[in-house]
């Protein structure tokens, strides 16, 4: 990436170019900015949008801000493939960061702010599939999105509108927000005849507790590893994933803290001291006793082990057949949305034929 620049659009003098980082080059020329803002007009449904011209290439996010339109604008040399990019950098994190200068722009905070943004966007490296996962459980506006769209079917107005009325969410860029939902493969939209364009769930996302992939670590006393094995099976042999699922604890205890899903994620590898265990938690002494009690860690003699790895899994979502039924008699949806689900929904046997779930 080349620079980022920040457009104003004025309805009587059209692009004026507000500030750029790095400052040291010309703005490019008045007219490219009049190319990308028509094609923004052609593409009102998308937000970002992407232009070349000759050697360079131009992603354009447009914000609307107490009343005004901006665009901001990253500069590419064709070289470093555009595309490419858009895959590895999350358009969420596109969008946050937008929003975030726009908001800045008439502030003294604004020449930093870009400064920073430039090397935040230059020096992403995309993240691991967990914790893109780990996203919808942590991100408001993805979770409830998520809740929603168990529901069955719903039209991209109706998304909008009930996350606005319903949850307050009163600035929510669709596009941008779905875009992780089309990545991990959950959605899919449709045209459906007679209705507006519709979202649908046809993979859902949980998350579950399962013993870990090693139990023969190596500890200075070999009777800790057989207590250790002893307490696994007999845990997992009564445990009940439905009450845990029902009352929340996977994500209120792990997926909620960052500290704690490194916790598990090194535990993985290697066992730890305690001392090591609370420096990750950031000696939150109350937080290492919850998880020793809620049996996610095991500690023995100053050792501590993983007890229960923390594990997404993906899913056909059958249960919406039912809520698809009850809606159709309500007159909630039409026949065709209701005949849509349920064809895209039996399509996926075809694409998972043997397990309906994956264990990420």
């Amino acid at each position: 990436m080349e620079r980022i620049i920040i457009i104003h659009w004025s309805s009587q003098t059209g692009p004026e170019p507000i500030i750029q980082y790095p400052p040291e080059k010309p703005f490019p020329a008045k007219d490219i900015f009049l190319k990308i803002w028509a094609k923004h007009e052609l593409n009102k449904e998308n937000s970002m949008i992407t232009y070349e011209e000759s050697e360079n290439g131009f992603i354009s996010i447009i914000q609307q801000f107490e009343g005004e339109i901006w665009m901001v604008i990253l500069v590419y040399s064709q070289k470093d493939m555009i595309e490419h990019f858009l895959i590895e950098v999350s358009p969420d994190i596109l969008a946050i960061i937008s929003r975030n200068l726009v908001e800045l722009i008439n502030t003294n905070k604004i020449t930093r702010a870009i400064s920073e943004a430039y090397n935040t966007i230059k020096n992403y490296s995309k993240l691991d599939r967990e914790e893109n996962l780990i996203n919808f459980f942590q991100d408001k506006i993805k979770f409830t999105i998520l809740q929603i769209l168990r529901n069955g079917v719903i039209s991209k107005s109706k998304l909008t509108n009930k996350l606005r009325h319903d949850y307050g969410f009163s600035t929510v860029n669709i596009d941008l927000i779905l875009t992780s939902f089309f990545r991990e493969s959950l959605i899919v939209k449709q045209n459906v005849p007679g209705s507006e364009e519709c979202y649908f769930l046809v993979i859902d996302l949980s998350c579950t507790r399962i013993p870990p992939n090693n139990l023969t670590i190596d500890p200075l006393d070999t009777n800790i590893i057989k207590k250790y094995q002893e307490n696994i099976k007999n845990f997992y042999f009564d445990y009940d994933k439905i009450i845990e699922v029902e009352s929340k604890t996977i994500i209120q205890t792990i997926l909620l803290d960052k500290d704690v899903f490194t916790l598990i994620k090194t535990l993985r590898e290697r066992n730890l001291s305690v001392n090591e265990c609370l420096n990750i938690l950031n000696n939150k002494e109350g937080l290492f006793n919850e998880l020793l009690n809620k049996k996610f860690i095991y500690e023995a003699k100053g050792l501590v082990f993983i007890f229960s790895d923390v594990r997404f899994i993906k899913f056909i979502p059958y249960y919406i057949i039912e809520k698809l039924i009850e809606r159709y008699r309500n007159q909630d949806i039409s026949l065709n949305e209701y005949l849509t689900h349920l064809k895209l929904l039996t399509e996926q046997l075809d694409i998972h034929p043997f397990l309906d779930y994956e264990i990420v």
